[in-house]
């Protein structure tokens, strides 16, 4: 295995990590600056609050994006081990 190469399989795993992770960051993120929004208007200073709504908008959005978030997983995976002969030459 080069050093080329294992830079490569390793940029390709942290590019899968980041579009698996990025929905779910995101929508955890609008949630946060809209609660904190609602808080600062309201002045309602609830720590309830601001994990509530954060927690049930990942929740959904891992439901509703959790088979594509494994069929890229698995994708990735597939593509690893299809290709691990090819690793250690």
């Amino acid at each position: 295995m080069t050093e080329e190469l294992f830079f490569t399989v390793g940029q390709e795993a942290l590019l899968v990590v980041l579009k698996i992770a990025l929905p779910v960051l995101g929508v955890a993120l609008l949630v946060g600056i809209l609660v904190s929004i609602f808080q600062a208007v309201t002045q309602i200073h609830e720590l309830t609050l601001t994990f509530v709504p954060k927690i049930l908008a990942v929740i959904v959005i891992g439901v509703l994006l959790g088979p594509w978030m494994v069929r890229t997983l698995l994708d990735f995976a597939r593509e690893l081990f299809w290709n691990l002969p090819l690793l250690f030459r």
